[in-house]
């Protein structure tokens, strides 16, 4: 006799499997991938990445370590990974020979507020790379504007006493330290010996961690000079010699490649210039030269040269020493008060 019951068992079966096999999200549910994510990237320096969605499609950026955030060449959904597509190309040796283009892939897949990635870059004529493994923890949403009138500041704490480097170090030990004080100012010297093997200067950082505050700086760079101050050691307020050109977000008193100023407000390179910064709630205010060129913007992620990428933690501020040399002096910071 025939089992009726058999097409039915089947069917169950088939079911399974399917559901099985079916991504962990349904198609018609958030995309859990979007928002912004902290990354700390193979080798254990700070990144980051920001997912959107606009009329069903995706975009994304991308900081990796140093230099600016930049949008993905391709995001796109495969099951339940997030596959990323990223673009390198080298620097062009000759007239004659194209640049090598090296094609990233990474690959993330999403456990609640953690990512789990891997990278493999592959170039033409050449086997793939192996993957590497990395990981992102996503950034809460950023909390409303604050309002700065109802900011209270605690008593100011002068960060640099303008005798000697007490209460700083350099970020990295190892690094050549080129800061010293010089007639009360705090001076950075970038010079390579011809002949010898290049330099590695070092960045240098207050031994105090903060959370929210309003700081006060004075600095003169060079004609050429590029330096940061960085909030607590993660977000680098732009010191370069920028004057004479249009606005752009790795100008003097930019957020680095994140925000913009409003206007040109830099003096000629040589002359003494003055930083207001405020950060309070992840959102910041720059005041250039006694005019407001950043009011009160949100900062969806670390910049480039960040100490970490965890936008939560409290942190120190740091001096940009890597690139070429500069002054600073009258550093001087007020703490948020809680409530």
């Amino acid at each position: 006799m025939r089992n009726s019951t058999a097409p039915f068992v089947t069917a169950l079966f088939v079911t399974a499997i399917i559901s099985l096999a079916a991504p962990t999200f349904a198609a018609d549910s958030p995309n859990p991938f979007i928002g912004n994510w902290a990354l700390t990237i193979p080798g254990g320096a700070a990144g980051w990445l920001g997912v959107t969605e606009s009329q069903g499609k995706l975009s994304g950026s991308i900081l990796w370590g140093g230099g600016s955030v930049l949008p993905v060449e391709d995001i796109k959904l495969d099951g339940d990974s997030l596959v990323i597509t990223r673009i390198h190309k080298g620097s062009r040796k000759s007239a004659d020979v194209e640049p090598v283009v090296v094609t990233e892939t990474i690959t993330a897949k999403v456990d609640g507020d953690n990512l789990a990635l891997t990278t493999v870059q592959s170039r033409p004529g050449k086997p793939d790379s192996a993957k590497v493994e990395f990981t992102g923890k996503r950034t809460p949403p950023l909390p409303p504007a604050p309002d700065l009138s109802q900011v209270k500041f605690g008593p100011p704490i002068t960060l640099f006493n303008g005798q000697n480097l007490d209460g700083w170090k350099l970020t990295d030990s190892k690094a050549a330290n080129g800061w010293s004080v010089k007639e009360g100012i705090l001076n950075n010297e970038v010079t390579q010996e011809p002949g010898k093997p290049h330099q590695h200067f070092g960045n240098l950082r207050t031994e105090q961690e903060f959370e929210d505050f309003n700081i006060t700086v004075e600095t003169n760079v060079p004609k050429s000079g590029n330096s940061g101050v960085y909030l607590r050691g993660i977000y680098e307020v732009q010191v370069f010699d920028s004057y004479g050109k249009p606005v752009d977000s790795h100008n003097m008193g930019a957020i680095y490649s994140r925000i913009t100023p409003t206007e040109a407000a830099e003096k000629p390179a040589g002359e003494w210039q003055t930083l207001d910064i405020t950060l309070v709630d992840r959102h910041a205010t720059v005041i250039l030269n006694g005019k407001k060129i950043i009011d009160n913007q949100p900062l969806l992620g670390c910049t480039g040269g960040a100490l970490w990428s965890d936008q939560l933690r409290p942190g120190p501020i740091y001096l940009q020493g890597d690139h070429t040399g500069a002054n600073f002096r009258n550093i001087v910071l007020r703490p948020v008060v809680k409530p």
